[in-house]
């Protein structure tokens, strides 16, 4: 998501620097797109399970885990592992095509 033109130029004006949350965390490229893959397939378990109506009570029972541990998977918390992320969408019944997809879509598609 980018910044109005005029506010930025309104918070630059008033002594304030402007920029994206990689260059805050001062995160390297490769750290970026890690992230961004994390919060990618947080949203594709998170919209999977919606759409087989279930709760994250269930999900968990299927894939032999607890409730807050899906809710974990779905904030992108850093202790989850991507390799759960891809095991939980692929035991929801998701392809590894389907997979492949939430790993490749750019932001703006993940958000559609």
């Amino acid at each position: 998501m980018t910044m109005d033109k005029r506010k930025k130029r309104r918070l630059e004006s008033a002594g304030w620097k402007v920029g994206g949350t990689s260059e805050f965390l001062g995160l390297t490229e490769e750290e970026e797109a890690i992230v961004e893959l994390k919060v990618g397939l947080a949203n594709a378990v998170r919209d999977q399970r919606s759409r087989r109506s279930m709760t994250q009570e269930q999900l968990g029972r299927l894939l032999g885990s607890s409730q807050s541990r899906v809710a974990k998977m779905e904030a992108a918390d850093p202790s989850v592992s991507i390799d759960l992320m891809v095991r939980s969408l692929l035991r929801m019944g998701a392809s590894r095509k389907d997979v492949a997809s939430y790993i490749a879509a750019p932001r703006s598609k993940r958000a559609a």
